[in-house]
């Protein structure tokens, strides 16, 4: 009798297992495409910046969350999220105006900043006695009234010496005073500028010429922010690259004075300065 040799059949997959790996992959596509988008749109539309110290007083408070547009002036390394890809140079690039205010990283820390743009490639920028002096001609500036900035749990009364703290109460909240100016850029726009102290060590900056490439950095606390005015072995900035510029700052879109607690979500909204949110960075500061 012959012998018949028999097949074997291989076991079938488990419809189950199928399906749980068909799931896990569709998981994994999903998870990696809604990071891609994150990714581009962080890079090239736009990314959230808080404000985490009082240098731009009275236009920017501290707890302040702005949008932060990133094509206006084009891309460098420093427009995407860890610096990835990296590269030299700009591409798309467009200089800022005079009076945009700006997020950069600092030229020679490994952190993130916000301040005004002053001067522009060629300008000539001087300080005198507080005063600004853009091109060889006085910058306008009008007084205002005392500027009041609430006194809150991330926004204490801080002043520079000699100046010594002006405190009032209305209506059970206690606001710092501060004394304000309008000042007005030649052809550009007016923004509120506080000057705390006369003949202070930021009040005078000599005649300097902003470099090819470069841009001159100021925060509206004129006595209070390590800025252009400043090299960086003092603590300041110094011209900042015009590579460095990461966008420009659009509008405020949460603010908070600092009593909220991560773990109490309620708080997050008794914690809200609504009267900050939509606010701008031009014209008298409120």
């Amino acid at each position: 009798m012959a012998a018949r040799s028999k097949a074997r059949r291989r076991p079938r997959p488990a419809a189950g297992k199928t399906q749980n790996k068909e799931s896990a992959g569709s998981l994994l596509r999903f998870v990696l495409t809604i990071a891609l988008i994150a990714w581009a749109f962080r890079s090239f539309i736009a990314a959230p910046f808080n404000i985490p110290s009082g240098s731009m007083l009275p236009t920017l408070y501290i707890g302040d969350y702005l949008i932060v547009s990133k094509w206006p002036y084009g891309y460098s390394r420093y427009s995407f999220p860890l610096g990835f890809p990296g590269f030299n140079g700009r591409i798309f690039e467009s200089l800022p105006k005079r009076g945009d205010v700006v997020v950069f990283r600092h030229p020679s820390e490994d952190s993130d900043l916000i301040k005004r743009v002053i001067g522009l490639p060629g300008d000539t920028v001087e300080v005198r006695s507080g005063r600004l002096i853009l091109n060889g001609h006085l910058v306008a500036r009008t007084p205002l009234p005392p500027m009041r900035v609430a006194v809150t749990s991330n926004s204490p009364c801080k002043v520079v010496p000699p100046a010594t703290p002006a405190v009032i109460a209305m209506n059970g909240q206690s606001y710092c005073l501060y004394q304000g100016f309008l000042e007005t850029l030649p052809s550009g726009p007016s923004y509120t500028v506080l000057d705390q102290v006369h003949d202070g060590a930021a009040d005078n900056f000599p005649q300097t010429t902003v470099p090819a490439g470069h841009v001159f950095m100021m925060g509206d606390n004129r006595d209070d922010s390590l800025d252009s005015r400043f090299p960086g072995f003092e603590g300041g900035i110094g011209m900042v690259p015009i590579e460095n510029l990461i966008g420009r700052a659009s509008f405020t879109f949460w603010s908070t004075d600092g009593s909220a607690s991560y773990l109490k979500p309620w708080t997050w909204f008794t914690a809200l300065r609504p009267a900050r949110v939509g606010h701008s960075y031009t014209g008298k500061a409120g």
